[in-house]
């Protein structure tokens, strides 16, 4: 029996997901916030010149998302649960949905993989291109597939995993929940898709926003690593991989969550990219014992929400404190 509110949201939430998503023509939370992010960066980048002061604004664009978002959840959370604890539920439970990208990522590999699997190249090209960063115009079959996968491998950990555990996180703390711990994560990791590169014109606006997301998404993809491995059923080998490949990754998070993926599948992800016409390589992660085929790119998917399943029910489970 679901005894707490807080988990009642979270149940409700994972359900949602499972079975709405993110309906295109539905507002989301990130739409806000990607306002908001360009808003201000097309005028700090135009009043300031500085490093410094660019790093400083910068700052206070991180800081002021995260945190301002985190405190319109609870407000819009607290006032709806006072007009109707019903209401509040239904409020509570859609914008913690919206935190999660379980069904979206589902929703985008088919999208691609459908086209392909029929013989339509081109098609696949096309879809792929409305997901990933990468130039896609001459991209062969295994090269599609390889940008799935890692697409799907990346995306599980901050788009999935790494919401729920703020929102777990945000459950077991009188007067917070669920909804403002996982909003303010999302807005972190929306501000290190918007403004975290490296090139010009976000070096030094964006570079706070890139260390918060690397910081707040260090724990969560550890433990999606560890619950992988032991799903695997040969945890010592896949870890060993892991150690072995995934530092070699500039960022300290996707290379994990690329890598624990392809060492379960027995695939190999990483090689050359290309970034509007410039190539950049990237490190092998993973033993090609396979070739990367859809059916991995299913277990996959398959694997992410038996993981997500698992860490719901341990938080659906456990006694909370102030019950």
């Amino acid at each position: 029996m679901i005894a707490h509110y807080s988990q009642l949201v979270l149940l409700l939430a994972a359900l949602l997901d499972y079975l709405i998503g993110d309906p295109w023509n539905w507002w989301h939370p990130v739409q806000g916030m990607g306002w908001g992010i360009a808003q201000y960066t097309r005028l700090v980048c135009k009043q300031l010149q500085s490093p410094l002061a660019l790093k400083l604004a910068g700052i206070g664009l991180a800081v002021g998302l995260i945190v301002g978002s985190g405190l319109i959840a609870w407000t819009i959370a607290t006032l709806t649960k006072r007009i109707h604890p019903f209401l509040g539920l239904a409020v509570e439970s859609m914008l913690l949905a919206s935190c999660f990208a379980g069904r979206s990522l589902r929703d985008a590999a088919n999208d691609v993989l459908a086209p392909l699997q029929s013989g339509d190249l081109a098609e696949a090209r096309a879809r792929l291109s409305r997901y990933v960063g990468r130039d896609t115009e001459n991209l062969t079959e295994p090269e599609i597939l390889r940008a799935v996968l890692e697409t799907v491998a990346e995306n599980a950990t901050d788009g999935v995993m790494a919401p729920l555990f703020y929102a777990i996180v945000g459950s077991f703390i009188p007067g917070v929940g669920s909804v403002p711990l996982a909003i303010a994560y999302k807005a972190a990791s929306t501000l290190d898709s918007m403004v975290g590169y490296r090139e010009a014109p976000y070096t030094d606006l964006g570079w706070f926003s890139a260390k918060t997301d690397d910081v707040l998404t260090w724990l969560p993809c550890r433990l999606v690593v560890v619950t992988l491995a032991l799903l695997s059923g040969k945890p010592v080998a896949v870890w060993q991989i892991c150690q072995r490949d995934a530092p070699q990754d500039p960022s300290p998070n996707s290379g994990w969550s690329e890598c624990v993926y392809a060492a379960v599948l027995g695939v190999q992800v990483g090689g050359l990219n290309y970034y509007r016409g410039v190539a950049k390589p990237k490190p092998l992660l993973g033993e090609a014992r396979q070739a990367i085929a859809p059916t991995h790119i299913h277990q996959a998917l398959n694997l992410t929400r038996i993981c997500f399943l698992l860490w719901l029910a341990v938080a659906l489970i456990i006694p909370h404190p102030f019950l």
